[in-house]
């Protein structure tokens, strides 16, 4: 029995099809499927499995509609069209047609309310068994809905729009931020220019060596340098603002700062603690708001509440379960913090803010404001000289903005805004 047809992977895909029903049918995050415990009863290996295929499916939605539309007379249930959909997908990365069709015609056979629809699966699935893969890389990139699209192409153009959406459709590999004095070798991946640790095709998570020991946490590139600017000192009291998921507190902490973090959400900090207590690191904890903490810090980071919309290349399932009703709001928020969290800086202390957007009213726009807004705030650009920082993504006002499309045959990286704000003493 193939890999592809045992019921270990019929399980996964299920599993994945059960994920791809709640983000396009309900218009959930794949974040809060998971912590809804949707994969809780598959294995370590199978959970890793059926996400990787309903991100795969996400990102290549629209290639594969394409296809299936020349077969379907009118669009089948939402579960029987995720099943088509995820069975086209792999077929068209080359996996074995036996397995992938088989296991779609059990899954929708024994399904309580579509099981009569399992020889349309049946028939549709072998005709892509013999045209998706050829036909695959035919099709256009998939693009970005058109809500998202029109504003992203606004700010940085129609060519880099068309890099960005090539970034979304080939993913992320996984980067990894080592603890210090953790062996980079020992995970067999390559090392970044802004030194994180780059594996392709990782596979399960906690599989990894040094997992267990503590010796490295999951950061994409991107999202590892807001500390790096930050640059804490041994000693000196720093607050992690907007928290979770925790890979900047881990950070702050591996630097021997007094770090405080602070999240509104106590599921998302009951996992920091746990990666803290995995690395053997220490931090304190608070669940809240970050406008109600107040007190005086040598340095604050304030990663803000944003449209996230730089994470698609590992989110793909962003696009299909927003609208950008919100984007005003989350604008309008992302200013009263950062003017809230400048309060908390001690006179000749440091701010860094940033966001994982691309969109630059969550970035530019706002340390813009704030430089005007606040007489003792100055934009503090000798931080940017990290390693690995090309100097062409230093903005005007003084900040640091990444894109999807940068590091094109590495891997790509994370849309981020960041930038240091230094108090005047």
């Amino acid at each position: 029995m193939s890999k592809s047809s045992t019921p270990s992977a019929t399980q996964a895909r299920r599993s994945a099809i059960h994920l791809l029903d709640r983000i396009l049918g309900e218009g959930q995050l794949m974040a809060e499927c998971l912590n809804a415990g949707a994969l809780e009863h598959l294995d370590g290996e199978d959970r890793a499995r059926a996400q990787r295929l309903a991100l795969e499916t996400l990102r290549g939605l629209e290639r594969a509609d394409r296809l299936l539309q020349k077969h379907l007379r009118k669009a089948p249930p939402l579960t029987v069209r995720n099943a088509l959909r995820l069975g086209t997908v792999e077929l068209a990365q080359g996996q074995a047609s036996h397995g992938v069709v088989n296991s779609m015609v059990d899954i929708i056979g024994r399904h309580k309310r579509h099981g009569k629809l399992k020889g349309l699966v049946n028939a549709v699935l072998r005709k892509m068994a013999d045209q998706a893969p050829a036909e695959w890389d035919r099709l256009r990139i998939p693009r970005l809905p058109k809500w998202l699209r029109g504003p992203l192409a606004d700010a940085w153009g129609a060519p880099t729009m068309l890099g960005i959406e090539q970034a979304h459709f080939s993913g992320a590999p996984l980067d990894i931020t080592l603890k210090p004095g953790a062996d980079p070798a020992a995970l067999g991946g390559t090392l970044t220019a802004t030194g994180s640790v780059r594996i392709a095709n990782a596979g399960q998570v906690s599989a990894l060596p040094g997992f267990a020991r503590g010796e490295w946490w999951v950061q994409d590139a991107a999202a590892a340098l807001p500390a790096k600017l930050l640059n804490p000192q041994q000693g000196e009291t720093v607050i992690d603002l907007c928290a979770a998921p925790g890979g900047k507190t881990m950070q702050l902490a591996a630097a021997s700062a007094k770090v405080t973090a602070v999240d509104q959400s106590e599921y998302r900090m009951k996992r920091v603690r746990e990666n803290l207590d995995r690395c053997g690191l220490d931090a304190q904890l608070i669940v809240g708001d970050a406008l109600d903490q107040t007190g005086q810090y040598d340095a604050v980071l304030l990663d803000a509440p944003c449209s996230a919309t730089g994470t698609i290349r590992r989110h793909p399932d962003l696009p299909h379960a927003k609208d950008g009703s919100e984007f005003g709001a989350l604008i309008e928020l992302q200013a009263q913090m950062l003017a809230h969290a400048w309060g908390l800086v001690k006179p000749g202390g440091r701010l860094v803010f940033c966001t994982c957007s691309l969109l630059p009213d969550e970035g530019e726009c706002q340390v813009e404001d704030a430089l005007e807004m606040f007489p003792d705030m100055s934009a503090d650009r000798t931080a940017l000289n990290q390693p690995g920082i090309d100097p062409a993504w230093i903005t005007d006002e003084g900040g640091l903005r990444l894109r999807p499309d940068y590091w094109p045959d590495q891997g790509g990286m994370d849309g981020f805004y960041m930038a240091r704000l230094q108090k005047a003493a």
